[in-house]
Parts: structure tokens; C-alpha cells; sequence
């Protein structure tokens, strides 16, 4: 008796530790590891075979998301050394304080008129000399705040302290902070961005992402896009809106075959979420894209000869500080001095 008692106790020791064993192997992980010699933050989620990597150091871009061994997010590169020496938009970059483009080196906020200085060297300029993009896509100033994991997701919260930087405040002069809360959960990608105005005055928000996706089960000239919205923006011979729109008149879904888009969108369509659902599908691939309530204009980027696409979480129009001030267009978001703003998007990767 007292040998079988203990051979049951032997047992039930060793399916306990086998449970275990197995719960930590199904839990989602969040590392902080080097690639290159370069920091980054990987999460995990081994029950839906979902890896993202992000290089805090380089603008915060998450650089890799993985479905199943398939890369979901297009490089220019896939060594980060060669993305710090040479930055180029992949993955899925942030653009602040303005997203896309301003039509000159100067814009409107609260009345007031504020000057780019292009000799400080945080400009970037498109091909037509137009500050574009804003000033921290390739930033080395973000710091991880925090990394999580547990049964049910994993996050990593990134930190940029815009306020401490002269270089910085000198081209936006609003005191902020900057949270980026990257997190992986079902298969699912969500990008929380927090905004903080530290500034006595309210401060615009023209922020978004322009994140590059890509599926591998067919050609681009197989790829078929949804884009649920009700307004397509006019846009000039430097690609910023007129402040004219005219109805949606691309079909549904838009066969990417012998076309190009590079357009802007507003009347985004919503579900019962509150959500705008835009996709990219190949054969069986889809991967979407969730523009939550915050995101109320949409860019679509698919270049020609180019296996990638971009749908574009956007809180503002383009040239959205000047055209408000303008009054051509009447959406423009802004934070009151103390307050926050607090936007989110998600990637939904399906079929992979």
C-alpha cells in the first residue's frame, strides 16, 4: 500500500509538472534581446504562431511580424545596421508631430503661425521640398518603459520625452510625451499610441502611422484591396488635399492590377465596433487592418512594381494644421493643456 501511495503521489507530481511544463509553452513571451548588436523587444504567441519584433532605438518600428514563418511587413532592409546607417519607411513606422506632408516650412495651430527651421536637420523633405513625415520616424530617443507577458498577451510600452529635446520643441514647440504600447494577443496586433500635453497651450494632433504589408501567396497584380470609406480626397500637383472630396468612386474591392494608389480618404465606413475594417487579400491571405475611432482619415500607398501595401492610420488630413486654419477643413484634433489623447489600430493577419 504504502508503495502504491507513493508511485500515485510520484504521478500526480509529474502530471502537475507536465501541466505546468505545457501552460509556460503556450504563454505569450516578451524579450528583450539584441539582434546586430542593437537592442530589441520581441513578443510572442506560440499558440497562434505569431512573432513581432520592434527596434526601440530606430523611431520605435516594429520591423518583423511573423504568421506561421510568413513576414507580414515589408523592409527596405532586413539588417537593422543598415537601417540605422540609412533609414528608409518599413515595417510599421510612426510619423509625428504631422503625418504625410506640410505645403511649406511653416503652419497654423491656435492661431498662430510657426516656422520649420530645415537647418537643424530633423526635417525630412519630399521631392518637392515639403517637410514630410514629421520628426521622429527613425528617432533614437524612444525608451522602453515596460514589457509584459502573460496567459493572455504580450506588450512592450516604449517612451519618448518630445519636451526634453531643444530640437524637437524648437520645430513644435508643445510640450508632450509620446507612449507607443505595441501588443499581441489571438493572433492579433494592436498599436496603442498615448498622447500627453505637458504644453499650457491645447495642442494640435496631426499623428499617424504608415505601416507596409505584404502577402506571399500571390502576386501583387492578384491582390485585391477593401477600403471602406465614403470620400475621396482632391488632391493638388504636390499630392496635399485641395480641401475638395468627392464621392468614393474606386470599386469594391479594388483590383491592385494595373493600378497605383497614393490617395486619402475620409467618411471612413465603421462597424457596430466603432472600427474601420481595410484589407489586403491574396489567394487565401488577408491581412487587415482596424482603424479605431481616433483614426478618422485613411492613406492608401501601392506603388506600381512594388509587392507591398500601405493603409494608413491617420488622425488628421494631410497639411491638416493649415488647412484647418484655413477653415477647408473642420476635423482637426486637439489635446487641452494637462489632457491626453489615446488612438489605437490593430493588424488582423488571416489564411497565413
Amino acid at each position: 500500500m504504502w508503495f502504491d501511495r507513493r508511485a500515485g503521489v510520484l504521478l500526480s507530481m509529474a502530471s502537475i509538472a507536465l501541466s505546468l511544463s505545457m501552460t509556460q509553452a503556450a504563454d505569450y513571451k516578451a524579450q528583450i534581446a539584441e539582434q546586430e548588436g542593437i537592442e530589441i523587444v520581441r513578443l510572442s504567441d506560440p499558440t497562434h504562431h505569431v512573432e513581432v519584433s520592434i527596434v526601440p532605438s530606430i523611431g520605435n518600428i516594429a520591423y518583423s511580424m511573423k504568421v506561421n514563418g510568413h513576414e507580414i511587413l515589408y523592409m527596405p532592409t532586413r539588417s537593422l545596421v543598415e537601417l540605422k546607417a540609412k533609414p528608409g519607411l518599413g515595417g510599421v513606422p510612426f510619423l509625428a508631430p504631422w503625418a504625410n506632408r506640410i505645403d511649406g516650412l511653416s503652419y497654423w495651430a491656435n492661431g498662430k503661425k510657426y516656422l520649420l527651421n530645415n537647418d537643424l536637420g530633423s526635417l525630412r523633405l519630399d521631392g518637392n521640398g515639403l517637410p514630410i513625415h514629421g520628426l521622429v520616424s527613425f528617432s533614437p530617443l524612444w525608451r522602453v518603459a515596460g514589457t509584459r507577458a502573460d496567459a493572455n498577451s504580450a506588450s512592450c510600452t516604449s517612451r519618448l520625452e518630445f519636451w526634453k529635446h531643444p530640437e524637437l520643441m524648437a520645430q513644435f514647440p508643445f510640450a508632450h510625451t509620446i507612449e507607443m504600447t505595441y501588443k499581441l494577443h489571438d493572433g492579433k496586433l494592436s498599436v496603442e499610441t498615448l498622447l500627453k500635453n505637458l504644453s499650457a497651450d491645447p495642442m494640435p494632433v496631426a499623428v499617424g502611422f504608415h505601416p507596409y504589408f505584404q502577402l506571399d501567396d500571390a502576386p501583387r497584380d492578384e491582390w485585391h484591396a477593401h477600403l471602406p470609406v465614403r470620400e475621396h480626397q482632391v488632391l493638388n500637383a504636390k499630392v496635399t488635399p485641395t480641401g475638395e472630396k468627392r464621392p468614393m468612386d474606386l470599386p469594391d474591392p479594388y483590383p491592385l492590377a494595373g493600378h497605383q494608389l497614393d490617395d486619402g480618404f475620409t467618411g471612413l465606413i465603421r462597424g457596430a465596433d466603432g472600427n474601420a475594417d481595410f484589407w489586403v487579400k491574396g489567394k487565401n491571405q488577408q491581412i487587415t487592418v482596424s482603424y479605431g475611432p481616433k483614426y478618422t482619415v485613411a492613406v492608401a500607398y501601392a506603388p506600381p512594381g512594388k509587392s507591398f501595401i500601405c493603409f494608413e492610420p491617420m488622425s488628421a488630413v494631410t497639411n491638416g494644421f493649415n488647412l484647418a486654419h484655413d477653415g477647408l477643413w473642420n476635423e482637426l484634433q486637439s489635446v487641452p493643456p494637462g489632457g491626453e489623447w489615446r488612438g489605437t489600430f490593430e493588424i488582423r493577419p488571416t489564411g497565413f
